[in-house]
Parts: C-alpha cells; structure tokens; sequence
C-alpha cells in the first residue's frame, strides 16, 4: 500500500544479527536472534537464540536489553515550515530517534503552509526531506473549502485528514462546521480514506466557564468531558450514515469509551488514540500556574485516568501517541487562558508510559502493542510496527529497568519546555534503528538517513 521516497535508495551494506534474551514479537517475549538484510532493511528471521552468526554477517549482542520494535508516533506537530521556532523536522527527528520512535507522522497543521493542497503537501516534503533522521508520513487536513483537494491529496501520499470542530488555535486552519464535516466525510468516504478528529464540541466550550487566570481547575472546567463526548457522539452518527472510517484523536475522557465501543459492536469504523500524558499525568498534580501543562483536551483527574488505563487493558482504545505540540518558550505564560496548549514529550513517550504501565501490572509486549503495532495499523503502514520477517528492520533497544530524571535541557526537541521536567522515569533507550542502520546510540543520534512514506496512487 505504502512505498518510500525513491530519491532515498541506497547501496547494500552486510548483513546483522541482534541477539536478545527478550525480543518482543507480536506472539510475545523471547530469546532470540534476529536477522537483518541491511541491504534491504528488512527483517529476515527471527532464528532460536543461539543461532550461528552467518559468515561475513556482525552480531550484536544485546544481553539483557529489550529489543521492542521501534515506535510508531502518528500524532506529531512538527510546525516546519513556517513556524521553525517552535520545532523542525531536524529538531523533531532527532528527539525522536533519541527515544525510541523511527516513524512519525506530521500533522498538516502550525506549519505555513498548512498541508491542505497538494503543492502544500510538496513544500513540506521538500522540508523534510533535507534532515529526516526517522521515516516520515504526512497527514492531510480537511478545512472549510478544500474538498476538492482530499482526494488529490489521498493520491499524492497523504495518509488521512485531519478536522477540527471547534477553533484550532491557528487562524490558517479553521474548523468545520456541521455541514462542512459532512462534505469532506462524505469525499473521504468515496476513495476510502480516514478522518481523524479533534473532537471537543464547540458550543458546550463556548458555554463553558471561560479559562482565565493560573489556577488549573478553572482552565479544567472551561473543557469539561461532555464537549469531548458529544462530539464523539456525533462524529460516530455521521460515520454510521455515511459508511465512513473515522479517527479520534487524542482522547480524554474516559466516559466516551462506552460510545465507541458501542459503536464498534454496531459496525461503525471508529478508532481511538490516547496520549501518554493523560496516562501518566494528572489534574491533581498540576501546579497553578504551570502551562508546561496545558493541552486541548485537557488532562484530567486520576479517576479518569484509571479508566483509560482499564480501556486499553480491554482493547478499547487502539493506540498511544505524543500529541507532541511545542513552542517557544515565551508562548507559556503563566495564564492558562492565554498560554499556548500543547504538550513536549516525542523523546519521553517510551519511557514515560512504560513508568506507568509497569506500575499497574502491564508489560512491555502491551507497551509495543500500543506504541508500535496499533499507530503502525491505523495508517495501513504494514512494513512497520512489528518484529517479524518481511517487516522493516526498526528497533528500540530498552534497558526496561533502569531509571532517569527527566532534564529538559538535555532533550533534542527545539524548545526544552515539558511537563516531564524533573520527573524520575523508567525505561532508558540505548540505542535506536531504521532499516537496520543505528541511528541514534545511547540519546545521540546519528547522522539523517531517514525516509519519506508515500501511498501508491491509484490507478
């Protein structure tokens, strides 16, 4: 379904084996040996874990460090071009890299322009391809009078699109309104393609206390889960009357698990996402005044996040993906009402997650599920997301049981503003690879050799 950027081959290089006494495959963990075509970048066997090492090929030898599938993040705002000052595809990529991520999946929003045509779509490429250190797909966007362009789009190698229902913080990419969600679902719908939806209902926001002042609980009550819910409502309705796939995309409230699954027992093609800071961080905690904090939808309380937990455990939500929207600094003033919303966390994603996820009893294999397998799916990228012969040879190497304080200076993202600061987390990433290649070895990475996904156009 999906080809790589044909202006990115390479010569072949010899052949690799990674031994680990705890490979995770999709079947589960396992001593392993696992061998690599490099010239291809593929997985070619996952062998007993005393195989012989084929002459000419170079082991590396593991120990006891988890070998999990590298991370597949479909939910990043990289904001290059035209707003570089708040990240890039270099700054990105390498954040990223450094933790575990070897695909990512740039949303058509904050940059300039925004991905809403094909030449757009073709700005960004040109961008992107120049410091790429992961392999890179491209979300579409869906805004008021663009219908025309979502199949060009579709056909040009845009993986789904992205709406908004209530104002997105940028003016180049408004909302829909009820009739415009229509049209594009139903122009989507036609070529079989994806909505993915920032639902939070607009007028339940509008009728909302508004958010002013530091103190979080006020900025809480200004999003309360009933916008979440009744636009996930709705969003299910129309997908039902219109045969639709549709997406929901970083989901708070846990009282809309019963609604999407619900839906799903019905035949509604309706997927979910959740987000590691609502996993791991809560409303409880939030100091007043700290927008390193502020995110659209916002976390919630810890009973909450107990029902999330339980909806992944249960197979209701689908993935776990950054929603990584930074800034600069100066955006993060102290007033919850004028601070910027976004969370940092593309680096701190694996580690973060798998600090709560051991907490409450669920494993790494769970974590890979998530991370990896799930995001890889959604996007029909089947090259990705698992170990497994024939996949690509993407791998993150965790030294599950050793631990770090979050320094926010140390990350790779452009701005080193997070909500993670100073947190002692599980999980240290040793090393990263993309097709059999290391490119990032313990938090450095290496030089760009990442790749650009593309869709194959129909015939």
């Amino acid at each position: 379904m999906f080809d790589l950027d044909p202006e990115a081959r390479s010569e072949p290089e010899p052949e690799l084996m990674l031994r680990s006494r705890r490979v995770m495959t999709p079947d589960g963990p396992r001593a392993a040996s696992v061998a690599v075509s490099v010239a291809e970048g593929r997985i070619t066997a996952v062998l007993p874990y005393d195989t012989a090492v084929p002459p000419g090929a170079r082991l590396e030898d593991l120990g006891d460090d988890v070998l999990l599938p590298g991370l597949v993040d479909t939910h990043v705002h990289v904001n290059d071009p035209g707003r570089t000052a708040w990240e890039g595809f270099g700054s990105a990529t390498r954040a990223a890299a450094a933790g575990g991520v070897t695909t990512l999946v740039d949303m058509p929003l904050n940059s300039v322009p925004p991905t809403t045509t094909v030449p757009a779509l073709e700005v960004k490429r040109a961008v992107a391809r120049r410091s790429a250190h992961v392999d890179i797909g491209f979300w579409g966007g869906a805004v008021p009078g663009n219908a025309r362009e979502l199949r060009p789009l579709h056909d040009a190698g845009a993986l789904g699109f992205k709406a908004f229902l209530l104002p997105s913080g940028v003016d180049e990419f408004p909302p829909l309104a009820p009739d415009q969600l229509r049209t594009a679902l139903r122009e989507i719908a036609g070529f079989g393609g994806l909505l993915i939806v920032h639902a939070e209902d607009a007028r339940l926001i509008d009728g909302a206390p508004p958010p002013t002042g530091p103190r979080y609980a006020d900025f809480l009550a200004s999003r309360p889960r009933a916008a979440e819910n009744e636009a996930i409502a709705g969003l299910i309705a129309l997908a039902r009357e219109l045969d639709a796939r549709v997406h929901v995309l970083h989901l708070s409230s846990a009282d809309a698990l019963p609604l999407i699954a619900d839906a799903r027992r019905k035949g509604v093609r309706v997927t979910v996402e959740t987000c590691p800071h609502f996993l791991t961080l809560t409303a409880e905690e939030v100091p007043d005044g700290a927008t390193e904090f502020k995110c659209c939808p916002p976390i919630r309380e810890a009973a909450n996040q107990d029902v999330l937990w339980a909806g992944l455990a249960a197979g209701e939500i689908d993935c776990v993906v950054s929603d990584h929207s930074p800034c600069t600094a100066d955006l993060k003033v102290g007033d919850f009402g004028q601070a910027w919303g976004g969370i940092s966390s593309l680096q701190l994603g694996l580690p973060a997650v798998w600090t709560a996820a051991r907490r409450r009893g669920h494993t790494l294999h769970d974590v890979a599920r998530w991370m990896s397998t799930g995001p890889a799916a959604l996007v029909g990228l089947d090259r990705k997301g698992a170990i497994e012969p024939g996949r690509d040879a993407d791998f993150a190497v965790l030294a599950p049981d050793e631990t770090f304080t979050v320094d926010a200076a140390a990350l790779h993202h452009r701005n080193q503003v997070t909500a993670y600061a100073g947190r002692t987390l599980y999980g240290v990433v040793r090393s990263t690879w993309l097709r059999g290649r290391k490119i990032a070895d313990h938090g450095t990475p290496t030089e760009p050799t990442g790749r650009l996904l593309e869709r194959q156009a129909r015939a």
